[in-house]
């Protein structure tokens, strides 16, 4: 696969402090998506404004010059511009024509339901609502490299789904998504890839999805095969005539949007405490 950027021997130190990044490896290959764990205060958000290229490595290597869009975990709100006007002024910075952006903006923000609509001065949004439109000023010029960091953190349930579709759209047209949480299984439930930031370097992980309560979901017009490598699908196979796919009681929501899309029709969804894999 295509490496679309890559983190060579990356180290961050702040004057005074001890280091915060020691010799970070990292590549991001087009269609992947990748998930970084780890505590608060392990530096997470320091890797990521490297990745996004806002922040300079102390030491290493980065390498490759993507097209990025980027939401910082806190996103600033504070301005008296509309949301709209906001996005508008935003497209223009990336050489978008404002037609280009409004067409671009308008039905990303009606997804994510933002609250108040596209008029909505920013400074009176909610944190969650605030993120929202965040998240579509990333997502504005499709760009091949996605950064977001700790999406869930304000977004409400609903917009965990349609985060968790829109994710699936970058990563089918072939960008690159990394982003940051704290939990494995939601880390799991949207990534192909999932590292764990300790002791400032990066180690690999084995996050065990199925842990916790599961689902089913009954597809038609659709091939178990199609489903195999999908992240979030602990497993799919063919019964009588339709698919039957195990994935975390989590992710059933956004599962449910990307097999909407897909043009699949929904025959049964069944949430239960335990549901065996086998």
């Amino acid at each position: 696969m295509t490496v679309v950027l890559g983190l060579y021997g990356v180290g961050k130190r702040y004057p005074g402090r001890p280091p915060v990044l020691t010799g970070v490896d990292l590549a991001l290959h087009a269609g992947e998506v990748v998930a970084v764990i780890g505590g608060n205060g392990s530096g997470k958000s320091t890797l990521l404004r490297i990745v996004a290229r806002l922040s300079r490595p102390s030491t290493g290597v980065v390498r490759g010059r993507p097209v990025t869009g980027y939401l910082p975990d806190r996103f600033p709100a504070g301005t008296r511009m509309k949301a709209l006007a906001y996005l508008r002024h935003l497209g223009r910075i990336r050489g978008l024509s404002t037609a280009e952006t409004t067409a671009r903006a308008l039905p990303l923000l009606d997804r994510l339901a933002l609250a108040g609509g596209a008029s909505t001065p920013l400074r009176e949004l909610s944190k969650g609502n605030a993120q929202k439109v965040g998240l579509v000023q990333a997502l504005l010029a499709d760009p091949e490299l996605l950064v977001v960091d700790e999406p869930f953190s304000g977004l409400d349930p609903d917009a965990h789904a349609v985060f968790g579709e829109l994710v699936a759209e970058a990563r089918d047209r072939g960008a690159a998504v990394v982003f940051t949480e704290h939990r494995p299984e939601v880390a799991a439930g949207l990534a192909t890839t999932t590292v764990r930031l300790t002791g400032g370097r990066l180690v690999p992980v084995d996050v065990e999805p199925s842990e916790g309560p599961l689902a089913r979901i009954l597809l038609a017009a659709t091939a178990a095969d199609a489903w195999q490598a999908e992240p979030g699908v602990l497993a799919a196979r063919d019964r009588d005539g339709l698919v039957e796919l195990t994935v975390p009681a989590a992710r059933c929501d956004a599962l449910l949007l990307v097999a909407l899309r897909r043009g699949c029709s929904v025959h049964a969804v069944r949430r239960e405490a335990e549901v065996a894999l086998a």
